[in-house]
């Protein structure tokens, strides 16, 4: 769907968002098993995608999205929509350079505000709208988002971020002393990362879904391509995950790092116990042990599972959920997740709160989309904020990313630093035109090929009763449910 500004008047002004069009984008990874987890077994790869259009003379836009894994994309869309009149019709310039007064705008709507504050579907929404803007000012800016925020000064960083809620933990004094540290060696340190690249651990030989025999396949190939951390989903079936635990261990060696992720599956007690059943095979973290909302639960299993850390982080809501994270020091591994929160805004703020109280961010990504746009927050928080990459990894998942104009690039088990201008938030046109749901070109066809085989079954069950009659196409048994067609995109 689009939403217009009206025409351009005549005689010289600044560049204006003119419009704003929303997507609702579908994978069905959920056929391969690609994704799937204890709790989410069965997911279809989702995006609720925005691309801001100006009239700028050399048509710059700016893009952003939502991760989902399915049915709600709609819904997602729908909340990104109910804010474009804070942005079309705006002097893009005044939006690019100062993105912390719309998100401070977005925020704020009193009634808007209502359906969080600050969390779930309104807020992913702002953070969708929020990072486009950050895409378009990199893009306008000639520099990837990574290296836009390094080069900032320290001042107007700070200024971009939201410290209400925050100043018991982190002020904007202690932020500005943090940034203007992390200026000395910068310009080193940005040399170090285009030569070398960030370091990447990967997710994708550990699906639930995955055999045996793939998991191990998978494995092995990720340390021959230069990983020296893998992850693995648990919390369904315990006798399952030692097994799995055990040949993935032995498909490794000793010196490779292995993740679990229960994706919280467990209560407290269980998750101790589950975590202690596991430790014999040396598992580096278990993430998401328990409900991601549960501050002191995480710091009851973290206490009790040690020396296995606990990482959580994905599913926080907001920065006032990281800050009681730290404070209650629930986590030594804190995961950000790029389209969770408020937009880039909001994770500067997470990163400072995270290099005050010296905890190492690993950045959760996967999805659609995800791990283009945390390797740019990861490398400015290197670069320019924390200094180091010790204990320090992005997650890589290997799917989706063609789908992109800038994917990412993983060398040696590292990603290599982007070089194009903006978030890598752009997906390609072909992707959107054939994965558009419901009327894109492939969900199109498959709900016709899923009726022809419904109206088949049908027929070879009435020959075989002898009733006369086709009864009417049946939903398929996988993936997203297919609604009524409608006029129109979606």
């Amino acid at each position: 769907m689009s939403a217009t500004g009206g025409a351009r008047p005549s005689g010289p002004r600044p560049a204006r968002v003119v419009a704003a069009d929303t997507r609702d984008v579908r994978f069905p990874t959920s056929r391969e098993l690609d994704g799937s987890d204890a709790m989410n077994p069965d997911p279809d790869y989702s995006a609720a995608y925005l691309t801001l259009r100006t009239d700028a003379a050399d048509g710059a836009e700016g893009h952003g999205f939502v991760f989902t894994i399915g049915r709600g994309n709609d819904v997602q869309v729908a909340a990104i929509e109910a804010l474009l009149p804070y942005v079309v019709g705006r002097d893009a310039d005044a939006l690019c350079a100062d993105p912390g007064a719309l998100y401070r705008e977005l925020t704020g709507d009193s009634q808007l505000r209502w359906l969080g504050p600050e969390k779930g579907v309104m807020h992913m929404a702002i953070g969708a709208v929020v990072n486009a803007v950050w895409d378009l000012a990199a893009r306008r800016a000639g520099k990837p988002l990574w290296q836009l925020l390094a080069d900032a000064e320290p001042e107007w960083l700070v200024s971009q971020v939201d410290f209400r809620y925050l100043t018991d933990a982190l002020t904007p004094g202690d932020a500005l002393r943090l940034l203007r540290r992390g200026k000395e060696g910068a310009h080193t340190r940005a040399q170090v990362l285009r030569e070398r690249g960030y370091p990447a651990y990967t997710t994708s030989p550990g699906w639930l879904g995955y055999s045996d025999e793939k998991l191990t396949r998978l494995a092995r190939q990720a340390v021959a391509e230069g990983f020296t951390q893998i992850k693995l989903k648990v919390g369904a079936d315990l006798d399952d995950d030692i097994r799995r635990l055990r040949a993935a261990r032995a498909a490794v060696g000793p010196d490779i790092r292995i993740a679990i992720d229960a994706n919280q599956r467990w209560d407290v007690g269980e998750a101790v116990e589950w975590t202690r059943a596991l430790a014999g095979s040396g598992p580096y973290w278990i993430e998401e042990p328990t409900s991601p909302d549960d501050i002191l639960g995480h710091a009851a299993v973290r206490a009790a599972v040690a020396p296995v850390k606990v990482a959580t982080g994905e599913h926080a809501h907001n920065r006032v959920m990281f800050k009681q994270l730290l404070q209650a020091r629930a986590v030594d591994v804190l995961q950000l997740d790029a389209a969770r929160v408020g937009g880039v805004n909001e994770n500067l703020a997470i990163l400072l709160l995270a290099a005050y109280h010296g905890v190492p961010v690993c950045p959760h990504a996967g999805g659609v989309g995800l791990c283009e746009l945390v390797q740019h927050l990861a490398m400015f928080d290197y670069v320019a904020l924390s200094g180091t990459t010790e204990d320090r990894v992005i997650e890589y998942v290997d799917h989706l990313h063609e789908h992109f104009t800038d994917p990412v690039r993983i060398t040696g088990g590292h990603y290599a630093a982007p070089t194009a201008p903006g978030f890598s938030s752009q997906m390609r046109p072909a992707a959107l035109a054939q994965y558009g749901y419901p009327h894109g070109a492939f969900w199109t066809a498959d709900r016709a090929a899923a009726g022809a085989a419904a109206i088949a079954v049908d027929r070879r069950a009435a020959r075989a009763s002898g009733r006369p009659g086709i009864p009417a196409p049946r939903r398929p048994p996988h993936g997203t449910p297919h609604p009524p067609a409608t006029e129109g995109e979606a």
